[in-house]
């Protein structure tokens, strides 16, 4: 049972609120309060994302601009360095196809996830020197930042490093060329900003043509930026809100041929997608390929001009997707059993040597969702093996692994999401340590599940004039949700079970004090329905909108829902 939290009590009992004062109760809620920052959220401009804005080193980046200037000029090797998901997929492609127009000789390169693991490695650079001898410049996207002995191995080698990331820091930075770095934005809006600060300073190159559509060719990263920005959860306040706002436009333009095979071999209008296209149909297929096989295909995919190459990727996605699928599902049953076998504690770890390492995230993932406990699951290996955990809100996940990084070979991440490698022989050492320090900082009030309400809402305010001011705080992702509201004593008119093996409820409801009407849906709320025709009850919910035939309809989208006390 989820306990419901109120954020703001003002509401239900002032009889004369009004569709400005919900907005305004709506942005506290998110502390937005003066009317500057209500200015810049409702009003959000691309001017307002600069390096100093989010916090990147100036030095740093003026260092790693001139470093490059110097590898065009002398027709150095660069390397553009990425990680295999979303994040590392779009910004190696902004950052590649930057300096391929500004004449570098430049390759993009994304490690294989199971031979040499994730980020910047030894192993990495090794096969990279093996492949290509002359590598004078490596620049990684979206890893890097713990890569210390990485970066120490390729200055043996003669590599310069050039690290543009947004993950977690350690306390001893890497020792490399120079560092471009936030937490305030993704990977790829890091590469997106740095990659204006490459174009935007002076060049001398011999061919002028090939950076004629320079500006086109900015504007176009914008929509890889809103794709990284909602696959990576990152926070939607601030630069990243804008960024995916300005996103979302480009990307209802886009001209790609890679993105437009992938919209049409997933089924989808380019025009409609929004945060949760992104989320739940585009990311999963650019995902799938660094998962399984090699992401250097979902790159392939995003960079290509070529249509029909664009067809053929876009289907060899979808095919490892569904692939992919059908394994974390099999992954989680196996977990779940497991984790039920040795009974649900503070945290949960969940070991196996036949899991993948591509899915172990998801997984940890889902058993999240299912008991709600931070969840640790590791891919074991015979020497070394990989772990993925996730967290619940309120526990920084990966500030609770690095207490152990004594028993660690590496760990990287967020603090909702973070991953590491262990040499197998201490993992039980490890699993026992976790588990110690948990049951003493894992309290029940972060263990129970809360559902925060942004206010009680009067019935006759569920409007479509609310539902169009309340648009207009889009999009809604981590740390701007979507509107939640709670209504008392609606009654239950008709009640149908929906959807595939009806998992699923569609409620019409009807108030007691106007005697208006209400359709909604209840997403698998069919699996405990208790509910009945005729009784009062509290309803917390979104407000949506249903098209069907070509007619739209505000429906409420349940999030919980309760008997009325008396």
């Amino acid at each position: 049972m989820k306990k419901w939290e109120l954020i703001s009590k003002f509401g239900i009992q002032n009889s004369k609120l009004g569709i400005e004062d919900i907005v305004k109760i709506l942005l506290a809620n998110r502390n937005i309060n003066t009317k500057r920052e209500t200015e810049e959220f409702l009003n959000p401009k691309l001017s307002q994302v600069t390096p100093k804005n989010v916090k990147i080193n100036k030095l740093h980046l003026e260092k790693a601009v001139k470093r490059i200037k110097k590898a065009i000029k002398n027709k150095e090797q660069i390397i553009v360095f990425g990680d295999y998901d979303v994040d590392g997929i779009c910004g190696s492609a902004i950052l590649w196809e930057t300096l391929n127009y500004l004449g570098a000789k430049v390759l993009p390169y994304i490690p294989n996830r199971i031979d040499e693991g994730y980020g910047l490695s030894k192993k990495g650079i090794s096969n990279l020197k093996l492949k290509i001898p002359d590598i004078e410049l490596i620049i990684t996207v979206d890893n890097g930042i713990v890569a210390n002995e990485a970066v120490e191995f390729a200055k043996k080698e003669g590599i310069e490093i050039i690290i543009t990331d947004h993950h977690v820091p350690s306390k001893n930075l890497p020792k490399a060329y120079a560092i471009v770095h936030t937490t305030l934005l993704c990977g790829t809006g890091v590469a997106y900003l740095f990659a204006k600060e490459i174009s935007n300073s002076k060049f001398q190159i011999p061919n002028k043509s090939i950076i004629s559509n320079q500006k086109s060719l900015i504007d176009s990263h914008l929509e890889l930026v809103a794709l990284a920005t909602v696959a990576d959860l990152v926070p939607l306040t601030g630069a990243s809100r804008v960024l995916l706002k300005d996103g979302l436009l480009k990307l209802h333009e886009t001209k790609r041929p890679g993105l437009l095979a992938l919209f049409q071999e997933a089924g989808i209008d380019k025009n409609s997608i929004g945060v949760y296209e992104i989320g739940h149909i585009i990311a999963p297929r650019l995902n799938a390929m660094g998962r399984l096989e090699s992401a250097m295909d979902s790159l392939r995919l995003v960079c290509t001009t070529n249509k029909q190459r664009a067809r053929e990727l876009a289907f060899k996605l979808s095919s490892t997707n569904k692939e992919r699928q059908i394994l974390t599902e099999e992954t989680v049953n196996h977990a779940r059993s497991l984790a039920k076998e040795k009974g649900i504690e503070e945290l949960l770890f969940i070991s196996n040597e036949t899991y993948e390492q591509g899915v172990i995230g998801l997984v940890a993932g889902r058993l999240v969702e299912e008991f709600y406990r931070p969840s640790i699951v590791v891919s074991k290996g015979e020497i070394f093996s990989k772990a993925s955990a996730r967290s619940v809100s309120g526990f920084n996940i990966i500030d609770f692994i690095r207490e152990d990084l004594g028993l660690l070979v590496d760990v990287g991440g967020h603090p909702m999401a973070a991953g590491f490698t262990v040499e197998t022989q201490k993992l039980l050492l490890l699993e026992e340590s976790l588990k110690k320090r948990a049951k003493k900082l894992l309290t029940p009030e972060i263990l129970e599940r809360t559902l925060r309400i942004d206010m009680e809402l009067p019935e006759g305010l569920i409007t479509q004039k609310l539902y169009d001011s309340l648009k207009k705080l889009e999009p809604f992702g981590m740390k701007n949700p979507e509107p939640t509201f709670l209504t008392k004593g609606l009654v239950i008119e008709n009640i149908r079970l929906v959807g595939n093996g009806n998992k699923h409820l569609k409620i019409d409801f009807k108030t007691q004090i106007s005697n208006s009407k209400f359709q909604s849906i209840y997403f698998k709320g069919g699996e405990n329905n208790s509910l009945s025709i005729g009784e009062n009850v509290d309803v917390v919910y979104v407000i949506d909108e249903n098209e069907w035939n070509g007619r739209k309809s505000l429906q409420l989208k349940i999030k919980d829902i309760r008997p009325t006390e008396n």
